[in-house]
């Protein structure tokens, strides 16, 4: 009855992963995708992301050094260099995933995908238009930088653009407070740009334990960042020496560049679903139940397009459980609990559970905090100043660990293992119970008195 037993649009974390699940268990798959396969997170997110990340810590790397008996000429970074070098791989992991794809029978068309009905795919490409039908489809189109309307705004870039700027601006202001922000902001200010983050509320990374949200504006501030809070931007002004921004203190700052990381939209437009009758919310997110079902019994939904969990981990688990479902008769659904994430900031972050306000929100006075916080053994004799914190929060009742947090080096690899023992339920008797690994970072976690 029909070209497909699965269609898929959007070929990102979620929906690959989708795709190549369900052909493995035996159904006849279609992918549409107008950009490149990957999606955000190989394309223009995660992955650019962390190499950026790596290459602007460089700077930190050769001051550090001197304390340890190193010496040599001053280094010198190359824009463009690096650039090519992050095009070269994703460039592999591109092609890597066409050929996953291709291995495991999906096929791939390089096109816009449009709803014309439950069961018809308009596709839109540089050979034309055609249509295609398909028993169950599954929209995975991801998120899309979210910029505000104000005057001048077409001079500003999202993250998208500054994975690909031709020269690395000498002064930068990066408008917005969550994690992209934050880590773009240590990425610039790390290759020498003169950086100013600029943020509306009165701290940043809203929704992350305070403590340690204060404590990585503190750090930031250490190394020369700009951190301006309840500050935002109400025009840009080009002019022949760059861009004026006026801000809401009256003030005007000027940059080369400015970035605008301020949310992400669920990136719907144009895909025909309200003509469908697909419920969305106010932002377009598409609403879904426990089995990424929408409003349409044969169409489905997962990751950032849902505007549930914004983490590539999640996508890729959502597009697995979705298939096993649906075409491997083994219902399963996803536990969004204790979800562990980290923010590649300078330093860095990692977290899982609850901060300690939601933990007193929920529990109340059935909490107990346990904290350490340390200069690394790393910087102890390069002389950088940067100090660590962790935090450790329990229910008194049960002595279960119920969110742990943490900035400073290493971070995200330290938490991924805390995260599993918190899977398991783990107790604050347990971690205590745990001989550490010295000298480490990681043994503070099992030492907290």
């Amino acid at each position: 009855m029909f070209d497909y037993d699965f269609f898929v649009i959007g070929a990102g974390s979620g929906g690959v992963r989708a795709s190549r699940m369900a052909a493995t268990y035996g159904a006849k798959v279609g992918l549409c995708e107008d950009y490149r396969v990957g999606g955000t997170c190989v394309i223009r997110g995660c992955v650019p992301k962390k190499l950026f990340v790596y290459a602007s810590e460089y700077s930190a790397h050769f001051s550090d050094s001197k304390g340890f008996g190193w010496s040599g000429d001053e280094q010198k970074f190359d824009w463009s260099a690096l650039i090519a070098a992050k095009d070269k791989e994703i460039d592999r992991l591109n092609g890597l995933y066409i050929q996953n794809l291709k291995n495991s029978d999906v096929e791939i068309i390089q096109a816009r995908g449009k709803m014309l009905d439950a069961h018809t795919i308009e596709l839109t490409s540089a050979d034309g238009v055609r249509t295609v039908t398909a028993d169950k489809i599954l929209i995975a189109t991801g998120g899309w930088p979210q910029m505000p309307a104000i005057p001048g705004i077409e001079h500003a870039i999202s993250s998208n653009e500054a994975f690909h700027l031709e020269t690395l601006p000498q002064k930068m202001a990066i408008v917005g407070g969550g994690y992209i922000a934050v880590e773009f902001a240590g990425i610039f200010n790390g290759m020498g740009v003169e950086t100013h983050l600029l943020y509306r509320g009165e701290q940043i990374l809203r929704g992350f334990d305070r403590e340690i949200a204060t404590k990585l504006n503190e750090e930031m501030s250490k190394k020369d960042v700009d951190v301006r809070v309840q500050t935002n931007v109400t025009e840009i002004i080009k002019t022949d020496s760059g861009l004026d921004l006026k801000l809401t203190d009256g003030s005007i700052l000027t940059v080369d560049a400015v970035m605008f990381a301020t949310g992400r939209v669920p990136n719907v437009k144009g895909l025909g679903l309200e003509d469908l009758g697909v419920e969305m919310k106010q932002n377009g997110a598409i609403i879904i139940d426990e089995d990424f079902k929408t409003s349409v019994e044969n169409i489905f939904a997962v990751g950032d397009v849902t505007d549930r969990v914004q983490l590539t981990p999640v996508a890729i688990k959502e597009g697995a459980a979705l298939t096993a479902t649906q075409f491997n008769d083994t219902p399963t659904r996803v536990d969004y609990d204790n979800i562990p994430t980290a923010v590649f900031s300078q330093p860095s972050i990692g977290t899982v559970g609850l901060s300690e306000e939601q933990a007193a929100e929920k529990f109340g006075d059935d909490i107990k905090v346990y904290r350490s916080e340390y200069r690394s053994m790393k910087f102890t004799l390069s002389g950088r100043p940067e100090r660590s914190l962790m935090k450790l929060i329990t229910q008194k009742s049960t002595d279960k660990v119920i969110g742990v947090h943490m900035i400073g080096p290493d971070s995200a690899e330290i938490i991924q293992g805390i995260a599993i023992a918190m899977k398991c339920g783990a107790t604050k008797a347990q971690f205590d119970a745990t001989v550490a690994v010295h000298p480490s970072s990681a043994e503070e976690f099992v030492l907290m008195k």
